[in-house]
């Protein structure tokens, strides 16, 4: 996955929004950016093609991805009937990886990432450690049986009845595994990230 060396919260605090997944975060109280002289500052105007850069560095941000897994997912999205915005959130929605997040199987999308990486779950009974695969509906992602008995799986359960899971996924705590019921809404979609400037930012 990508890795960005550094304070986590830097990139939040810059961009004035919450990028990450930390309940911690320093935005919600500062709500200003960086240094020693960030409270004094007043952030800039920027440009059209400025606004566009960072709502497409943003998505990027929250979901983990580099440039070129992203731009290959806007590609992809681009094919498919529909907004092209919307298509674009839809795909990194069904990411397995976000899928692993947002069942409450991980605290942390780089978490998931890194469970996806070690082999941790299959998809139909079929071993898979690619976290950008798409899942589709129908399809039922569980912990592989040899990974059950590690200390993670038993400690997850009972964190995971704290979290609200979107409506169209289904979590089985004692199956340790996730049904994808539908394709995401339009209210499962993230609402603060403007597909628009993307689309416009790739369309120059």
């Amino acid at each position: 996955m990508a890795r960005r060396i550094g304070p986590k919260h830097t990139l939040c605090r810059t961009l004035g929004v919450k990028l990450c997944d930390s309940f911690k975060c320093p935005i919600t109280k500062r709500n200003y950016p960086p240094g020693q002289h960030g409270q004094k500052k007043v952030r800039a105007k920027i440009s059209d093609y400025g606004r566009q850069l960072r709502e497409k560095q943003k998505a990027k941000f929250i979901y983990g991805l580099l440039e070129k897994q992203f731009h290959i997912t806007f590609n992809r999205a681009q094919k498919l009937h529909g907004s092209a915005g919307s298509n674009l959130l839809t795909l990194l929605e069904k990411r397995l990886d976000n899928v692993v997040y947002r069942s409450g199987l991980a605290a942390t999308k780089q978490l998931a990432r890194q469970l996806v990486n070690h082999g941790h779950f299959e998809i139909n009974g079929r071993a898979i450690d690619i976290p950008s695969y798409t899942v589709k509906v129908g399809q039922v992602i569980s912990v592989r049986p040899g990974k059950q008995n590690l200390t993670y799986w038993k400690s997850v359960v009972e964190n995971t009845k704290k979290v609200d899971v979107p409506g169209w996924l289904a979590t089985d705590l004692k199956k340790l595994s996730i049904t994808v019921l539908a394709d995401p809404k339009f209210e499962d979609l993230p609402q603060n990230i403007a597909t628009h400037l993307i689309v416009e930012f790739y369309s120059r």
